[in-house]
């Protein structure tokens, strides 16, 4: 495969999972900005927009700017509308590849971003909007792409951005100046029905946070998002060697997960932020990992004079 082809594949799948990952925590705070006062307003919105990785920029900050900067600004990859434009820029480059029903639910879902109004109530409709295309999006990609190289290549992009945006899902509770419930954290991982199932008695908090990051079954907690990541790291490079990890992001994103599974502490809620920076920075070590074995090949041919 050319390393063109899996680095747009790559990134569609993160930038698919991120449109939606930053839908549901916008999602999850929309309510409550809009009914806090102006000053404690802004902020909050700038501590959230710090854990989504977004500077702020000018003094005059508020509920329109924060709308803007996460949900409808085009320019930039971190809002939902700049995520779900570049995932169709990188659906055109790979336009060979990907089936027709994914590049036209993708170029679908780009051109109706517009259609939306840009106030509180529009976002919220906007926000579940981009739950239902998003997941339209990855059905078609499971569905209609042969899960050859090309769908692991998606998938680990996918699994990647799923283990960050939970974990800056995860974030926003400590970090924020006013916390909000875990079971509103749950309904916006989609988790709250499956963690009654699976708890069946009563539940505090430390048992809703060991579910979104250590739950082996439920697809979008972190172990999981990991160890997904992990098989198709194993899958495009199965050579078996008696010691050790060649594959640096595969090492990374291995050591990542094994740590989150034997580690057991009595106060997980207390060790949290550490845990989330954690998984965010394994996920940008190996993302960058990922992009100099498969994707950089200038700089690895550079040495050898091939490259001026």
């Amino acid at each position: 495969m050319l390393s063109r082809i899996a680095e747009s594949l790559f990134w569609i799948g993160r930038y698919v999972e991120r449109a939606d990952g930053t839908a549901r925590i916008l999602d999850v705070h929309l309510e409550r900005l809009n009914h806090m006062p102006a000053e404690e307003r802004r902020s909050v919105a700038e501590e959230l927009l710090a854990v989504m990785g977004v500077s702020v920029e000018g003094e005059e900050f508020g509920l329109n700017e924060l709308l803007h900067a996460l949900a409808y600004d085009r320019q930039s990859a971190t809002s939902i509308a700049g995520s779900l434009g570049a995932a169709r820029e990188n659906a055109r480059r790979a336009r060979e590849t990907v089936s027709s029903s994914l590049w036209e639910s993708l170029n679908t879902t780009y051109y109706g971003l517009n259609q939306h109004r840009k106030d509180v109530v529009g976002t919220y409709r906007f926000c579940n909007w981009v739950l239902e295309r998003t997941a339209m999006v990855r059905g078609l990609a499971d569905t209609t792409v042969s899960h050859d190289e090309s769908w692991q290549f998606l998938v680990l992009g996918r699994s990647l951005e799923r283990a960050d945006m939970t974990a800056r899902m995860l974030s926003t509770r400590d970090v924020l100046s006013v916390g909000i419930s875990w079971v509103n954290m749950l309904r916006s991982a989609g988790a709250y029905e499956s963690f009654l199932r699976t708890q069946r008695v009563s539940f505090n908090d430390q048992h809703a946070a060991e579910f979104l990051l250590l739950d082996r079954l439920f697809p979008r907690s972190i172990v999981y998002a990991l160890r997904d990541a992990d098989e198709c790291l194993e899958t495009l490079d199965p050579s078996a060697q008696r010691v050790g990890f060649i594959n640096d992001a595969r090492r990374i994103v291995g050591q990542a997960r094994t740590f989150l599974e034997f580690h057991r502490t009595d106060d997980l809620l207390a060790e949290l932020p550490e845990h989330m920076e954690r998984v965010q920075r394994a996920v940008a070590q190996a993302s960058d990992a990922i992009s100099n074995k498969y994707f950089n090949q200038a700089a690895e041919l550079s040495w050898v004079g091939e490259v001026s």
